[in-house]
């Protein structure tokens, strides 16, 4: 997602066809001993196929055969604490990267390392979805494949950022309390059931579960490796491969 300049092109072509004459002159040289005929051959060449050479390059850019256009869109991976959205979206957004595609990642526990006062009461969690939906939206619109991971639990904010973009994808990463409880690597859990944290989706907040998603993602008894093996051809779509 680029544009190359004429400079670019210019340069391009004279450090192609310096080497290319350098190689037809020695040739030339080689059956004929004859030093000046090389450099005047390799003269002419030079000259007229860096002419042809510019022009066949901005003739082959301009035309549309063998090319694939990729629409910006948003995954937007929401699902429990533990339950692997993270994961998978980093899985995701190096796919996409490899690719050679403009695409950010967007993710949960570094948007509030950046804003760590952002709080987890209903309005505080549904006022961060927002910004970051804008973000995202924002992305989206100046060509950037936009990779999120939120528990996002309310279904009024999702629908607020699905607003937002123009090609939002919703990716419910289904996996039940016990296998995130089983995950909580943290301790989230154990210390939201203790009471030493409030506001914990799935303990004593809820989790609104996604109304209709456009993919929905099982991560219960399989590894990273093999749910995304599953994601990747539904990602394909988008990517229009």
């Amino acid at each position: 997602m680029y544009i190359e300049k004429r400079s670019r092109s210019i340069l391009k072509t004279i450090s192609w066809r310096i080497w290319a004459t350098i190689t037809t002159c020695t040739i030339v040289y080689f059956f004929t001993k004859r030093f000046f005929l090389a450099v005047s051959v390799g003269g002419i060449e030079i000259i007229a196929k860096m002419i042809l050479y510019f022009f066949h390059e901005r003739v082959w850019n301009k035309i549309s055969f063998g090319k694939k256009s990729v629409k910006p869109f948003v995954l937007w991976f929401t699902g429990l604490s533990g339950s692997g959205k993270s994961a998978l979206a980093s899985r995701a957004y190096d796919y996409i990267a490899e690719k050679g595609l403009r695409v950010e990642r967007l993710d949960g526990d570094v948007v509030r390392s950046v804003f760590p006062k952002t709080g987890f009461t209903k309005e505080e969690r549904d006022n961060h979805i927002k910004r970051v939906g804008f973000l995202a939206s924002m992305l989206e619109r100046n060509g950037v494949i936009v990779v999120s991971s939120f528990v996002s639990p309310y279904q009024d904010a999702r629908n607020f950022v699905r607003d937002l973009c123009q090609n939002f994808v919703e990716i419910h990463v289904d996996t039940p309390i016990e296998i995130c409880e089983q995950r909580d690597v943290k301790g989230l859990y154990k210390k939201a059931r203790a009471g030493e944290i409030k506001y914990f989706t799935g303990i004593d907040d809820p989790y609104e579960r996604p109304q209709n998603p456009e993919i929905v993602i099982k991560t219960e008894g399989q590894t990273v490796e093999e749910t995304f093996s599953c994601l990747k051809k539904q990602i394909d779509r988008y990517l229009n491969i």
